[in-house]
């Protein structure tokens, strides 16, 4: 192992080394595991106190390590970055993360979804047994450091709590993550850094997101459509959020047993049951997250999404039109609709919210709204509110082994890549396994 050979000037701190992670999430920790057990002396260098931290965030509610799929639906998750992930998902995918997290003294187990999760649900304690792996390895965690770029001579450079820091080193391999949740340490500031080095970067954009919901009661002129149409290519900024009674009476709560549906402009199509949430100014949660890629590209395309809602998946629209058409005597609507069909609190709410009054005692319309009730969402929520991000580094302007071909010696790995995932394991199965190509591409370029 060689060592490095640290030197100090008036002016910098200087560190020479073979191989340099920046970055210390999922993708930067198991490149530098995967170059620490051949024997390369590593240093990781973040810019947070501590590593890993989007990492514990994510297994606040349970750590969802991975998902136990056979391969081909595992990888299709991957949409149009399907070709370049599958490679990597293939050497080290949902077997691979298990025998790690048990070779950590981590067991796992399936969830009813076919979720992989630690057996304790938690994320600190693995994550505490591979940073003790690592250290017993002979990684070197350097902490603060906020990488700046390249020096004219092409030494990575560093802000320190002691001053600027420039490393030299025969490899580098960059895992800043995307540009979301920036407060722990992904905040694409690396995205300029790269393309002023010729590196094909596509603008990063929210990805497993929440969106604003166009108003109910928008001023829409003479028709809704209209107004829509109106929002194409101009600059009037719509009427966004749910009207002040709906928000105050229902923000964070969920909707549950739901059905969501969408088909966009390509012809592409969207269908799950599952749960999202209400929020102040539109909708979040797993099942938004999951439709979120159709309804973002949608958006960017042509200013607006729309989805139908089914608030009873489990009843046949015919069903539905017979109960809401029984005859309710002296019972009022809300206490009919309860009664015979369970639809109260927030599904009423957002049928009162859309329909009105006329609507509401319209049957026909009232039915159709139960099993179709179409919502339009105009602006996914900001970068930072995101699970993850779109965009990135380009796979055209890296080589298989994840090096940029504009830069010999600089790997890229993890959420910094340009693709893109649903939630369920999937997000850090990819991260992880990026992390292990690159250490691996890293190892093949110095020869070992």
């Amino acid at each position: 192992m060689n060592a490095p050979t640290p030197l100090a000037t008036e002016a910098a701190t200087f560190l020479r080394c073979d191989a340099v992670i920046v970055g210390g999430g999922p993708a930067g920790l198991m490149a530098a595991e995967v170059l620490a057990q051949a024997g390369v002396a590593v240093h990781l260098l973040d810019a947070m106190p501590s590593v890993g931290r989007k990492f514990l965030l994510a297994g606040k509610g349970g750590l969802n390590l991975t998902h136990s799929e056979p391969h081909a639906p595992f990888v299709s998750r991957y949409a149009g970055r399907q070709p370049q992930v599958e490679p990597l998902i293939a050497a080290f995918g949902g077997p691979e993360v298990r025998a790690w997290a048990q070779g950590l003294g981590v067991e796992t187990f399936v969830g009813t979804s076919g979720r992989v999760f630690p057996a304790d649900m938690k994320a600190a304690p693995l994550l505490r047994a591979w940073l003790q792996r690592l250290r017993a390895q002979g990684v070197q965690f350097h902490m603060r450091h906020r990488w700046l770029g390249w020096t004219d001579g092409g030494a990575l450079r560093f802000a320190a709590p002691a001053g600027e820091v420039q490393v030299t080193a025969k490899a580098v391999v960059l895992a800043l993550g995307g540009g979301s949740w920036a407060r722990l340490g992904s905040d694409g500031a690396w995205v300029p850094l790269l393309a002023q080095r010729g590196v094909a970067v596509a603008p990063l954009r929210p990805s497993n997101c929440g969106f604003d919901v166009l108003r109910a009661d928008a001023p829409v002129g003479e028709t809704r459509r209209a107004f829509l149409q109106e929002l194409i290519g101009r600059t009037p900024t719509p009427a966004v959020g749910w009207t002040p009674h709906f928000a105050e009476r229902f923000a964070g709560q969920p909707f549950k047993t739901v059905a969501l549906s969408a088909t966009d402009s390509q012809g592409r199509s969207f269908s799950r049951r599952g749960e999202f949430v209400v929020t102040a100014t539109g909708v979040e949660g797993s099942l938004v997250y999951a439709a979120s890629q159709l309804l973002r590209d949608e958006i960017d395309a042509h200013g607006h999404a729309t989805f139908e809602l089914d608030l009873l998946p489990d009843h046949s629209p015919e069903r539905v039109l017979v109960e809401v058409r029984h005859p309710r005597g002296s019972r009022s609507l809300s206490s009919h609709l309860k009664s015979r069909l369970g639809l109260d609190g927030i599904k009423a709410g957002i049928l009162y919210e859309h329909l009105g009054k006329d609507g509401m005692n319209d049957p026909v319309a009232l039915a159709r709204a139960i099993k179709a009730l179409p919502l339009t969402v105009v602006a996914a929520r900001p970068l930072d509110e995101a699970i993850s991000t779109a965009g990135g580094v380009a796979f055209e302007a890296l080589d298989e082994h994840l090096m940029a071909t504009a830069m010999p010696g600089v790997f890229c790995a993890g959420e910094m890549l340009d693709w893109e995932a649903p939630t369920g394991g999937y997000l850090l199965t990819a991260s992880l396994a990026s992390g292990v190509r690159a250490g691996q591409g890293v190892l093949r370029f110095l020869g070992r």
